[in-house]
């Protein structure tokens, strides 16, 4: 076979390929059952989520969430402390450039 070749039948098999997956999902999408079995799926999920942070706080212990936020405000305080640090540097800079300049012109 000659590389056209090839390429037509590797066009004609992926175009197949998705077709049926396409069909399958639909299929899938149809199904009252499977429906039915996600939502239930869901569900439990999120019984299981708010269950668990309610366990998480009744040992006095932070849920995912509350430890998220904390990590991003801890972030924000460093962010701004450094900004205050390199102020304080910049300041001690010109403190000590001033007083050099009093020692020789005094």
């Amino acid at each position: 076979m000659d590389q056209s070749a090839d390429d037509g039948l590797t066009d004609r098999l992926s175009a197949r390929g998705e077709e049926a997956l396409g069909e399958l999902s639909q299929a899938l999408l149809d199904n009252a059952w499977l429906r039915q079995a996600l939502h239930v799926a869901f569900e439990a999920r999120e019984r299981a989520s708010s269950a668990g942070a309610q366990a998480m706080k009744g040992l006095n212990l932070p849920t995912a969430s509350e430890t998220d936020r904390l990590e991003r405000r801890l972030r924000a305080v460093s962010e701004r402390l450094e900004s205050v640090e390199d102020a304080l540097d910049a300041l001690t800079s010109e403190l000590q450039e001033l007083r050099r300049e009093r020692v020789r012109g005094g």
